[in-house]
């Protein structure tokens, strides 16, 4: 069943006096200073773990996150907007999204094309910080959602035809193009390419679900499999687990650490694919006529 877990520009304009409704814009800082009105301003990086080198990991620390989204106004019973503009980030709508239903939050939405929508539609929007009154926010932790690296480990070492790993970063970086401030090139063996931004439409909404399904479709995904998503950081993975829930895959998981932990771990198999790197990093010579 589609789940309903995107909000149009016209419905959430409805509500934007509600008490009961907190809108969280997750663009960069200088980006916030013309948002929607009542707005908090949070990012992802503001809950990952501190002390770890790769940095799509979580706080351990659950009361930490738990005191972070109360400053945002946040209550169990509050219902949550995300917004970004899709056309410049990671899918950092999606990675919020994953972590406040890892935390169990029960009304959580995407702002179907995000600023860039809601700008050309001409709504309304401030230029001052809000400051919100303290939630009460406790979180309810989810771990069913959430894979961690020795787990997928155990997994990717054996048979695993009811497990898919999807990969939603680029084809260059999933073949093996090298990044600079990483060990290893190349992507998780087993792992399909899905590249996280396909799914927009030319106003930066988000396609309509039978498209959607159907892309993923033509990978060979379906509804009754596990699906595992991961990126470089967590982020774009973390689009493609909200892409899924959207559809109605109940099965999904996103690992955080992603390849920045991934290939730092020499224990980790890793794999390139040669001839798929050359053909996308070679363009073809134009043939004589």
């Amino acid at each position: 069943m589609v789940q309903d877990y995107l909000i149009d520009t016209e419905t959430l304009a409805q509500n934007l006096g509600r008490e009961d409704l907190v809108i969280i814009d997750v663009r960069g800082a200088a980006a916030y200073s013309s948002h929607i009105p009542r707005a908090v301003h949070s990012t992802w990086h503001e809950f990952s773990d501190p002390s770890a080198v790769a940095k799509g990991l979580l706080e351990p620390d659950v009361s930490r996150i738990e005191q972070r989204l109360q400053s945002l106004g946040i209550n169990n019973t509050s219902d949550i907007v995300i917004y970004s503009n899709p056309f410049d980030n990671w899918g950092d709508e999606g990675r919020m999204f994953w972590m406040l239903q890892y935390l169990g939050h029960p009304s959580v939405r995407i702002l179907d094309g995000g600023w860039v929508k809601w700008v050309q539609e001409h709504r309304p929007y401030d230029h001052e910080p809000n400051r919100p009154k303290p939630g009460n926010f406790r979180a309810s932790v989810r771990p069913e959602i959430m894979v961690m690296k020795d787990e997928l480990k155990k997994i990717v070492k054996r048979a695993h035809p009811d497990t898919v790993i999807v990969d939603a970063r680029s084809v260059e970086e999933y073949a093996g193009k090298e990044i600079e401030g990483l060990p290893r090139a190349g992507h998780i063996p087993s792992a399909i390419n899905i590249p996280w931004n396909g799914f927009l439409n030319p106003d930066a909404t988000v396609k309509d679900p039978e498209g959607i399904r159907k892309m993923f479709d033509d990978y060979g995904l379906h509804e009754k499999q596990e699906i595992i998503t991961y990126c470089l950081g967590g982020i774009r993975s973390a689009w493609v687990y909200f892409l899924l829930r959207l559809i109605g895959y109940d099965k999904v998981r996103t690992y955080p650490g992603s390849w920045w932990e991934w290939s730092r771990d020499f224990a980790a198999p890793a794999e390139k694919d040669v001839k798929l790197l050359y053909k996308v990093t070679n363009p073809t010579e134009a043939k004589p006529s």
